[in-house]
């Protein structure tokens, strides 16, 4: 089933402009218990001192920032149909090489005042703009929310300056990179995080 829900966020000129790869990802509609799951392994991570305090302190509302340092390390993501908000649950499972692994779970939604947001967890969301990039799909943030529903409060851009950046790069049929940047006004690049994926199971 076609799943036109992103391909809506773009002028039609710039949708074409993405691979056909690309394209095809992000147009597949999962169905009752049908999931989408890429197998990789993590290649670039990087943080500054202050980064990683910020991802430890995030650790408070589900960890959504990896919190370990490591690289050469396996990665899991699965995507699902979040039935009770029609949007997708986006579950990254990254090992380490003591211990558990860290999952991230989040759920991206179809609504806010950009057309698509991201729930972290803990009444905090993320507004969401897509954009193509050279060749990329990339997910920008627009602000960041507490609370649900008719109750949601804006941080103010003083309190919630951090500007997130997501990238979706193809690098061949069934492959592609995951990048994402953390960076602050005044004190730049916070966290860099990039890392391989291949088409392991999709409907």
């Amino acid at each position: 089933m076609e799943d036109g829900r992103f391909r809506a966020l773009l002028p039609a000129a710039e949708w074409e402009r993405l691979p056909v790869e690309v394209r095809r990802r992000f147009s597949k509609r999962l169905a009752g218990a049908e999931s989408a799951i890429f197998v990789g392994e993590v290649t670039e991570l990087r943080m500054s001192r202050l980064g990683y305090c910020l991802a430890q302190a995030l650790r408070l509302v589900g960890a959504p920032l990896p919190t370990s340092l490591a690289t050469g390390t396996p990665s899991v993501v699965s995507v699902t149909e979040d039935g009770a908000t029609g949007g997708q649950v986006w579950s990254r499972l990254y090992g380490r090489r003591d211990g558990f692994p860290q999952v991230i779970n989040s759920a991206k939604r179809f609504a806010g005042p950009t057309g698509l947001e991201e729930y972290i967890g803990c009444g905090l969301t993320m507004a969401l703009a897509i954009v193509v990039e050279d060749g990329c799909l990339a997910f920008r943030s627009r602000g960041y929310f507490l609370g649900s529903g008719a109750r949601r409060l804006r941080l103010p851009r003083w309190l919630a300056c951090l500007d997130l950046v997501v990238r979706h790069r193809a690098v061949t049929h069934d492959s592609f990179t995951f990048t994402l940047d953390l960076t602050h006004p005044w004190f730049g690049e916070l966290v860099h995080q990039s890392a391989v994926y291949h088409d392991e199971a999709t409907p």
